[in-house]
């Protein structure tokens, strides 16, 4: 069937269809003798089928591009906002799943519009759970370059230079090509990296040239054997392509640590199951665990083996943490075999853009601070630190939120949601159904055809390059030359009306090297005895 066919009879275009319906049949019946009632029912059903036509090909806005007519009802109640806000928005504490204030900012510096806000502070100052960064009296002039760091330890071959933000994990197959498009040209424009998510490379992703993290998750997906297993072949002639530049090893994610995934056969397209090296017709499962390994010292030897068979590139892994003493016996399993991960990205229990089960989302893993404090704090103790750097996602979308992470250790950091709103998303929490209003997170083509990549992609870069800069300015307002130099006795949190604590009262770290002459702290001593590198099974402890 034809597109303009298909369109015509797609529900979400029947304000269009009818008008210009209306428009046809108000002329014939003009042109037949009608009265001039006839003459002002072509006025306005041909200025409302013009304007449809013209939000079908609206660059700026997905929305109108996909609901012509009737979306124009959303920027009418989008305009009386600040009178409506109470009406039409849920605070965060009453179920909105991401902050309406963080989401409008998100869509001013992605649009490069003006982020300021009158009339001071809107939050409750003296309630529990507000935090501030406290800044200093002699502030400095912010360092105009964007902050680098480098990752690739002793054995990296060819390290890589990173920005301190970059896209998160998002697979093609839960987003449109589109939006993997506009993300990576964006990234390319910006000069920061684009993770593949675990869904694979696409040619989607390498369209633009933008960096890419590539992602490994239990699936395997674009570097597997027809039974599942990982294929060593296969994973080298992906990762020696000049535009990866890291590969990551993927234990866990945010959304849904700990369960493995199904793409039904129905949603597996040829496009799909040539970039994951799946068959058609049939489910695409990702395991709950890896088959490649089974223990930390295995796991090492593994990640050490991405980055040979990548040519020397930068190799490590995501997780989410749950039992400490699992990612402690990772830690000896470095320790031991002396191979160690050239990066670790620790993700938040609250993070994660994909759908997973509502028990999984909210009540599974460790949020984002205790887990990255919890790595970082770990990492000092056995005296790895130094050699291996730390990137935290987990709800990261403003220069706040990166402050705040790099604080509790973070070497950089990585964003989802942030970039998914530059690209235009407006969390109609549709993502499952293939519906996305705005050609974000779906393989209809019809849908995706809104979302337009150079304007989007223009945003993803404005979106990042707007957040850094307010990074530079707090880092200078707390008289501080790069954020790496952020310390937890920098930030403040209220516990309650008459107490506050510093963060280094509430995310103390291990001195270096304390694990290994033994340690007292409760939350290291008992889980470092139960670590051990041969198995994720805890060991079992004799009662004193």
């Amino acid at each position: 069937m034809p597109v303009a066919l298909k369109l015509a009879f797609t529900p979400r275009f029947l304000a269009l269809t009818l008008s210009c319906a209306a428009a046809l049949l108000c002329l014939l019946l003009l042109l037949g003798g009608g009265s001039g009632w006839w003459l002002l029912g072509l006025g306005v059903a041909g200025s409302l089928a013009a304007l449809g036509f013209r939000d079908l090909v609206n660059p700026r806005h997905a929305v109108l591009r996909n609901y012509p007519i009737t979306a124009h009802l959303r920027f009418l109640l989008e305009s009386i906002r600040p009178e409506m806000r109470q009406y039409f928005f849920e605070d965060e504490k009453t179920g909105t799943p991401f902050s309406r204030d963080k989401r409008a900012l998100v869509y001013q510096r992605a649009k490069m519009d003006l982020d300021k806000r009158p009339f001071g502070t809107q939050l409750d100052v003296g309630e529990a759970g507000y935090e501030w960064l406290a800044h200093s009296i002699a502030a400095l002039e912010p360092n105009p370059a964007p902050p680098r760091l480098t990752i690739g330890g002793p054995h990296c071959a060819q390290p890589y230079s990173a920005s301190i933000l970059n896209i998160s994990a998002m697979s093609f197959g839960a987003l449109s090509p589109n939006a993997i498009r506009a993300l990576n040209l964006g990234a390319r424009k910006g000069g920061f990296a684009h993770d593949t998510g675990e869904g694979g490379f696409s040619p989607y992703h390498a369209e633009h040239g933008g960096d890419i993290i590539w992602e490994i998750g239990s699936g395997y997906f674009g570097a597997r054997n027809p039974d599942g297993s990982f294929s060593p072949e296969r994973f080298a002639e992906t990762a020696a392509l000049p535009q990866i530049r890291m590969v990551e090893l993927k234990l866990s994610q945010g959304a849904k640590p700990g369960h493995g995934g199904v793409l039904p056969a129905a949603k597996v397209s040829a496009e799909i199951a040539a970039t994951r090296g799946v068959p058609m017709g049939q489910d695409c499962v990702s395991p709950p665990r890896h088959s490649a390994f089974s223990t930390p010292i295995e796991m090492m030897r593994f990640v050490a083996e991405m980055r040979r068979l990548s040519g020397g590139k930068p190799a490590g892994f995501k997780l989410c943490i749950g039992q400490p003493h699992e990612f402690l016996a990772i830690c000896k399993a470095m320790l031991e075999t002396g191979e160690l991960p050239d990066f670790i990205v620790v993700d938040g229990a609250e993070g994660g853009t994909g759908a997973a089960p509502l028990e999984f989302m909210d009540h599974l893993g460790m949020p984002l601070r205790e887990g990255l404090s919890f790595a970082h704090s770990a990492l000092v103790g056995t005296g790895l630190r130094e050699r291996i750097r730390l990137g935290a996602s987990g709800k990261i979308a403003s220069a706040f939120d990166i402050a705040r992470a790099m604080a509790l250790g973070a070497d950089w950091c990585n964003s989802a949601r942030g970039f998914m709103f530059a690209l235009g998303c407006i969390q109609s929490l549709s993502c499952h159904t293939d519906r996305c209003p705005t050609g974000v997170a779906t393989q209809d083509p019809l849908r995706a055809r809104a979302l337009v990549v150079p304007d989007k992609a223009e945003r993803v870069a404005s979106f990042h390059a707007a957040t850094i800069h307010v990074l530079a300015e707090l880092t200078a307002a707390a008289g501080l030359s790069h954020p790496g130099e952020f310390r937890p006795e920098h930030f403040r949190r209220r516990i309650s009306p008459q107490e506050v604590r510093r963060f280094d009262e509430l995310y103390p770290c291990l001195a270096p090297g304390e694990l290994l002459r033994g340690t007292d702290d409760p939350r290291f001593a008992e889980a470092w005895k139960m670590a051990d590198p041969h198995s994720f099974a805890p060991r079992r402890l004799t009662p004193a």
